[in-house]
This record gives structure tokens, sequence and C-alpha cells, in this order.
């Protein structure tokens, strides 16, 4: 099997911060989602990462809010492993790519409720290094102790799907050895209200594909993988597709053409042919529009039989962090051989062509495709495998 072997890889999200506990709640009936982790005036559900959250270390706490919090929750167990690249090419050979949203800005929102919205603001905020996204990416780099090129993806819900694909072409390019890769989103009053304005922010938990689905809930999370050549991993990336069709500001083409493409991409970037594909991690938000043109597309590319599960009925959708989180769940049920249900999917829309998961089921081709597709036709694919 070619790709680029993924030797380890972590996640944070409404799950918990261990992927073995992670991968069990994929199984089971529970709907790990509950309130906003603040006082907001809005009627809905969050997918919450549960603390405590571990603290950074002293030297590190000019970067402290939750937003490094659950970044660190995901970051740290694969230090280790990346440790071991650096030995084998060098520290300034490791690369880093970090997907996000909104950075932290539900610190800046703190700040500025706690000043009252008047200057000035608490001398405890650092804009810099607790807002700002390169904040996030240069916290990363003193965590994992990578010293070579580093930069953040900012595609909205595609992010951190398009750092994967960001990694690979930094490896297959001789920029980079090894990358770590991934992507960080911590909740904010900024997003749970823009989604609110949008009509698309339900106030139960989502259920994507359903005929009675009625919008997405939002979430948190932080993810990661360590792509290294040169190490021995039972898991790979294999491909990575991406389009921008550029059909509407929030709304994705209702043919699915964007997502159709971004497939075909990836597909082509692993040398694969569509009947290699066993499973498939929808973006599945709970939308109308987006659960029916991403059936459509999936069908299009890959027929009609191919299961079909979302996992964000469990999560929330993460945003710029949905890409890495739903690739390393993806990477679980690989190594385990098989997919999840998509809970909360009936009674299924009669609308949806695809064939969505009732129960649980053999990844057979061991090969899964997770899709993530953001505001503005900004598309990203990625083709995931187990090996022999």
């Amino acid at each position: 099997m070619g790709g680029v072997p993924i030797p380890a890889m972590h996640a944070a999200s409404a799950l918990g911060a261990s992927l073995e506990a992670a991968h069990r709640a994929l199984f089971d009936d529970d709907r790990p989602l509950g309130p906003p982790p603040f006082e907001i005036p809005l009627r809905t559900v969050c997918g919450v990462v549960p603390g405590p959250l571990p603290a950074p270390p002293p030297s590190l706490r000019a970067f402290d809010g939750r937003q490094a919090r659950i970044a660190l929750a995901a970051a740290e167990p694969l230090v280790g492993a990346v440790a071991r690249a650096a030995t084998r090419y060098g520290a300034d050979r490791v690369g880093l790519v970090v997907g996000s949203s909104t950075g932290g800005v539900r610190a800046t929102e703190r700040a500025l409720q706690e000043a009252d919205f008047e200057p000035p603001l608490p001398a405890w905020f650092d804009y810099d290094r607790m807002h700002a996204m390169h904040g996030t990416l240069e916290f990363l780099r003193r965590v994992l102790g990578v010293r070579g090129p580093a930069t953040v993806v900012s595609t909205a819900c595609s992010s951190s799907g398009k750092a994967l694909g960001t990694a690979k072409r930094w490896i297959e390019a001789g920029v980079a050895d090894a990358v770590v890769a991934g992507g960080v989103d911590s909740l904010c009053a900024l997003t749970l209200r823009g989604f609110a304005a949008l009509g698309v922010l339900s106030g139960r938990p989502c259920r994507p594909f359903s005929a009675e689905r009625d919008g997405i809930n939002l979430g948190e999370a932080a993810a990661f993988v360590l792509l290294d050549p040169g190490a021995d991993a039972p898991v790979r990336l294999l491909g990575v597709g991406e389009s921008s069709d550029a059909h509407h500001m929030s709304a994705p083409d209702p043919s699915g053409a964007g997502a159709a493409a971004a497939m075909r991409a990836a597909l082509d970037d692993a040398g694969i042919e569509p009947g290699a594909v066993g499973y498939v991690n929808a973006h599945g938000t709970g939308t109308t529009q987006n659960d029916d043109a991403e059936a459509r597309a999936v069908v299009e590319v890959l027929g009609p039989t191919v299961p079909v599960s979302s996992t964000k009925a469990k999560t929330g959708h993460t945003l710029g962090a949905a890409g890495a989180l739903e690739a390393v769940l993806t990477l679980l049920c690989l190594q385990d051989g098989r997919y999840p249900p998509s809970l909360g999917a009936e009674p299924i829309d009669g609308a949806i062509e695809c064939a969505v998961a009732r129960a649980p089921g053999p990844i057979d081709p061991p090969v899964a495709i997770s899709n993530s597709f953001a505001f503005g036709g900004s598309n990203v694919a990625v083709v995931l495998g187990r090996a022999p």
C-alpha cells in the first residue's frame, strides 16, 4: 500500500481525550452533547471537550486559554513519536500544519466582557498568543519541539482536512521529511451567534441524513496526526483532493459538483479506483442542503452501495478541527475494521440516495474517504487506508 504512514495520532473532543473511549463511543447510542460552556441566549446543544483540561507549563503560560488547553490535550500524546522523527531527520526537518477557523476568539470575548467593552483590556489577556492563529501555531511548535516549516490553514470547516493535504505535499516536495498536521477550534459566542443568524443551528441533537433533521450542533476539538514516511504504521494517508466551487458564501452547490470534484481528486491522488473504497465518513452536518448535496456527490463518484455515516451527532460540528478529528475517528475505525452507524438518521430522508449506515458493518475494502466541506465552496476529501 502506498501513501504516507501515520505512526501517531490523537484527538480531544466531546468524546473525551482517550482514543479508545472515543472509538467505543462511536458505536453506542449515547449523545455526549450538552449546553454551551458559557452563558448565551440561544437554545442549542454543543460538543464540549470535557474537563479538566491540561494546563500549559509555566514557560508557556502566556498562551494559556481554552484554545491552547484543547490543543495541548491532543498534541501532548504525540510528543514521543515526534521526538523520534526529529531524531531521525532533525527537528528543523519536521513541519507543522494547523487548521483553525476561529482561533482563540473566546479569549477575546472573555476579555471584552471583563472590561465591559471599554479600555483597557485585562492584564492577563495577550491577543497575539491567545487569540491570533499564529499564537496557536507557536504554542504547538514549542509543545512538540519542532523547528521545521509551520503554517496555519484557515478555510472554515475544511481547514484541517486541507492541512493534511498541505502536509502530504510538503513531504512529497521535500519541504519537510515528516509533518504534524491537524486542527483545533474552541467554542465561542461569535460562531454560535453566526450559525444562529444563518438559521441552521438546531435546538436539539443533530440528525444528519434524517427526514426529521433541522440543522447543526457546534462543537470544539483538536486532533493531530504525524505523517512520517520513515515510520512503520498500520494506517496511512493515501490521498487528498481539494476543490473550490465558489457556488455561494454559505450554501453548498446543490448538485454536489464541488464535493464530487474533491472526492475524484482524492482518488486520483491515492491512485485508486472508486471500487476500492469501503466506507465514507461524511461531512454530514444535519442541514437539508449539505446532506442532500453530499449524498448526490457520493453516489455520483462511488455509487449507491458504499456505507456512509456522519459522526457529528456525537461530536458536533467542530469547524476548523472537523477534518482532522474525523480523519482520526476514521483511522480508528479502519484499525478496528468496521464503520459506525449514523446516529439519529432514522427515519432516513427518502431523497437521500446514498447508503446511510443504520448499523455497524465491516470496512471492506479497508479504505475510507473522510469529507469536509466549507463556506465559499472550499471542499476537501481525504483517503485513508489500513495496510493488509
